[in-house]
Order: structure tokens, then sequence, then C-alpha cells
């Protein structure tokens, strides 16, 4: 991001602590980093503080006494790359929602003609209003991109929806604002969640996959600059934003989604859990028990992996980076042993393995994986999901380049 230039408007949320450490981070990066500040911002975070990371002045009024004061927010204004206000809180939502200018960093959203992005930061119940929910779509429509909230333990003591994304993910929303990520241009291909089998029409032959390790994937690829698609079975997730969805329910729907798209694709990472095997017949009432016991007879689904891993050796592309999930209920040595065969057997590039033995990582915000290629084994974590798809996505990156 060198000679970019970000104005970051800080308003009077608990996680305004944090933002040296953004400053810090965005300037490490290369970008030029002017901050403006509320008066509610100063009771969690100092100007100097500010001031000393970004070596800029830190402006807190449109009334400074400054002699500049009068124009240095218009000038911030025009000049900005891109406009970044972290934390956002609920007020401040409102006011960018409402086009108020009635505080600096009201007055400069409104000003500025460059991209806004925002860091919100609240109580869960808060974030969750039909207010706030109505703010944010009222922005979202008008093309300003949200970061968060994370959710997790909250400073008021409740858990939820509500904290501020760290600053590492605000870094690299910005540089995929900017088109400055290292996935930037990088068509990204994401399946995400289960596949259900249809039994009868209220019945399927399912597994446990919550899909969150798939969206996370597909977040922090969007993020880091990446042109996404996620293909979704059944879970339930919000849609994220600035990522095309498409939905599917069994094996053979996920097939043809990615039949029309992987030879368009840089890279392909299969998360999905797919079925192995699905019901031969799906009965067009629902099964009474009455009846009896009924006798399912089976049928081994495709398997989607080797398909693509054939067919890219067989017409000779480089293309996708093919990327496998190896979920194993047996852990260390024999993990790793399985995942290197699946490498091997599917024709991927790189296999992400993890150890679900007692089904310990479904729908859970933390997991450990093991990245294995032909070069060796990597483990990384436990930590949650979004950090596991930032650190998978870096490697990623390097045998993209």
């Amino acid at each position: 991001m060198r000679g970019r230039r970000i104005v970051l408007g800080v308003t009077g949320g608990i996680a305004a602590y944090k933002t040296p450490e953004l400053v810090r981070q965005l300037v490490k990066a290369g970008a030029e980093v002017r901050c403006l500040m509320t008066r509610a911002a100063a009771e969690f975070v100092t100007a100097r503080a500010l001031e000393t990371v970004s070596g800029h002045r830190v402006l807190a009024s449109v009334f400074d006494d400054s002699p500049a004061a009068g124009i240095d927010h218009i000038r911030l204004a025009d000049e900005a790359d891109l406009f970044l206000v972290a934390p956002c809180t609920a007020h401040t939502l409102a006011r960018l929602a409402l086009g108020l200018a009635d505080d600096l960093v009201s007055t400069v959203a409104l000003a500025t003609r460059a991209p806004i992005l925002v860091a919100p930061a609240m109580n869960v119940n808060m974030w969750e209003h039909a207010t706030t929910q109505a703010h944010a779509e009222a922005l979202r429509a008008r093309g300003v991109r949200f970061v968060g909230p994370a959710t997790g333990e909250l400073a008021c003591g409740w858990v939820g929806a509500g904290r501020m994304a760290e600053p590492a993910d605000l870094v690299a929303a910005a540089m995929s604002v900017l088109g400055a990520g290292p996935l930037a241009g990088r068509r990204v291909l994401v399946t995400a969640g289960p596949t259900h089998e249809p039994v009868d029409p209220v019945r399927f032959l399912g597994n446990r996959s919550s899909g969150k390790m798939g969206y996370a994937i597909a977040e922090v690829a969007r993020d880091l600059g990446a042109i996404v698609t996620l293909v979704s079975g059944p879970v339930a997730l919000v849609a994220p934003a600035g990522v095309e969805l498409v939905r599917i329910q069994m094996a053979r729907e996920l097939e043809a989604a990615l039949e029309a798209r992987w030879r368009d694709t840089d890279v392909l990472v299969m998360a999905a859990a797919v079925a192995d095997f699905r019901p031969v017949e799906a009965a067009d009432q629902k099964l009474d028990r009455r009846a009896g016991t009924p006798t399912l007879v089976l049928a081994a689904n495709p398997d989607i992996l080797a398909g693509i891993g054939r067919h890219r050796r067989e017409e000779g592309r480089a293309r996708p980076l093919l990327v496998g999930f190896a979920a194993e209920t047996r852990g260390g040595e024999a993990l790793v042993d399985r995942a290197r065969q699946k490498l091997s057997d599917k024709g991927c590039d790189v296999v992400v393995a993890n150890d679900v033995s007692g089904g310990a990582v479904f729908g859970e915000d933390e997991s450990r994986i093991v990245v294995v290629t032909a070069e060796g084994a990597d483990p990384i974590g436990p930590t949650d999901k979004r950090a596991l798809a930032r650190q998978l996505w870096q490697r990623l990156a390097l045998r993209l380049a």
C-alpha cells in the first residue's frame, strides 16, 4: 500500500484501544495514515498515541484551534484513497447511514468520494437490533464495505457478534479495497458445508459440517483481494458480503456447479464435506414406520475432487491450484499419512487435514489443521477458524506466486 492515503476515523467504543496497533500495521504496509477522533474516542485512546504511530497530527474537531483546521477535514476527504472507521459504534453507524455531519468523522465521511470501510463494534443486542441492521443494509446498498463484527466475548460480558475485527483483518480488508492484497485479481472458488442426499421429502443422509471453515476461507480470500465464488451446502450461516454465493443441496448439484466454473479459477478450495453415498431412489412420500423398517439401497456419489484432479492432468492445466480437505477420525501420524495418500490419489497440490474424532470441531469456532504438500506437513493451531484461514492463505499465496 505504499503511497496510499488512509484516513482513519476512531469513534467511542472500547475497541478504540486497538487502533494504535492498527495504525502501526497500516504504516508498516506502506500506507500514510491520518487519524480523526470523536470526543468519545478520547475516553479510550489518546491523540498522542495515534500521533506517535502515524507521524501526523490527529484532528478531533472541525473547530480545531489550528489555522488550517477549517479546511483540513475537507482536504483529507479529498485526498483520501480510503476512509476507514474503526471502531464504528452504533451511534456512528446511524450517523453515516442518515448522512449526518455533526462531528468530524461523519463530516469527512459525507465529504469524501473515497471508498468507505467500517468495522462495527458494539454490544450484540445493539448490533442485532432491527434499526442497526437497517442502517447497515442502507450503507451496503451505497457501496460501503463492512469488516466484522467478529463473534466472541464482549467487553460488557455478553457473548456474540459485536467485537471489532482484529487489526490484521482490517489491514487485509483495506488492501482488498485498494486492490493491493496478495490475491488481488485472483479468481477463487471455495466449497463449504455438507451435502444432503434425500431419503424422502423430509429426511436425508448428511453430516455434521457447519460450513464455518469454508466460509472463513472465502471471507479471508475476499479480504485479500480475490474475486470469490462460494458454493455452499445447506448451512445456518449468513452469506458473506462481496462474495458470489451458489447454494446447492446434493453432491451431484455440487459437481455440476464446479464443472461450470473450475476451469476459469486460479484456486479451488474443496472444504465441503461431500456425502460419499446417496440413496439410489428417494421416496416421493414420507416413509411411514407403520409400514415396517425400510431398506435403503445406497449408491456411491461421484468423487468430485478426484475427477477435477484427473481432468486437470489430462488437459495439461497448471491451474487451478487444487486444495483438498481430509477430515479424519485418526490423529497424529495416521492423519498426516492419510492426507499424503489423498494428495496423490486425488491429484491435489495441497491437502488440509484435521482430526474430527468425536465430532470435536464441527460447529466450533476453533480448530487445528495440518497443511500437507509434497514438501512436508505444516501444523497450524489450535486457533479460531478465521485465523486458520488467514494462515492457510498465506501459504497458498506463496504457491501461487
